[in-house]
């Protein structure tokens, strides 16, 4: 995976848990933590390029994400990741003074996000994830496809005996298909011969 030790993912990550303070509220986030909720309710999803549809990662590395600025975030990638090697600061108003890298998608190289190497305090549960912009990625939950093979309720299922019973059908028609066969070149040797 791309980004395991890229930039020194430490053992203890936090998360936003609610945006609504002038602060983020953070959470430890424990080593080993799925991501996932508890109750087992969620099923894995795994995240695409929205353009070439490349997976990028998936919800056993999730982090968390921040609806402000539409982003969610993970631990770990897959190797279509690519880590630029420029890092930059940031002069935006909420990350003012990070040192930031962008990453893009390796089939296409869109731009997926980025990844701050150095932040403030206040930005300290987003450095060395993975933050992706919601725009550029999309979805597939496994397990979701409902599509099915439709069997005929009345057909019954291919057993052994009825196997066997097929096949000595085909044998008695192939049989009976041989005789009509010899039967109708007796009877045209036979008219040819009263010509």
């Amino acid at each position: 995976m791309a980004g395991e030790g890229r930039y020194g993912l430490r053992n203890t990550t936090y998360t936003a848990e609610s945006m609504t303070d002038e602060e983020p509220t953070m959470t430890e986030f424990e080593p080993g933590d799925k991501g996932m909720k508890d109750d087992g309710s969620d099923p894995p999803v795994v995240f695409q390029c929205a353009r070439c549809r490349l997976p990028i990662g998936d919800s056993l590395s999730w982090a968390g994400s921040e609806d402000e600025q539409n982003q969610i975030l993970l631990k770990r990638t897959t190797d279509n990741v690519v880590i630029s090697s420029e890092p930059y600061v940031s002069r935006t108003q909420v990350e003012l003074g990070s040192l930031v890298v962008n990453i893009s998608c390796r089939g296409c190289s869109a731009g997926l996000g980025r990844v701050y190497t150095s932040t403030p305090k206040s930005l300290d549960y987003k450095r060395s994830l993975f933050c992706l912009d919601v725009g550029t990625v999309d979805c597939y939950i496994l397990g979701s496809s409902n599509q099915t093979m439709l069997l005929d309720p009345e057909e019954s299922p291919v057993t052994l005996e009825y196997r066997e019973a097929v096949d000595f059908q085909i044998t008695q028609i192939k049989a009976l298909t041989l005789s009509v066969g010899q039967r109708l070149m007796e009877i045209e040797a036979q008219l040819q011969d009263k010509k």
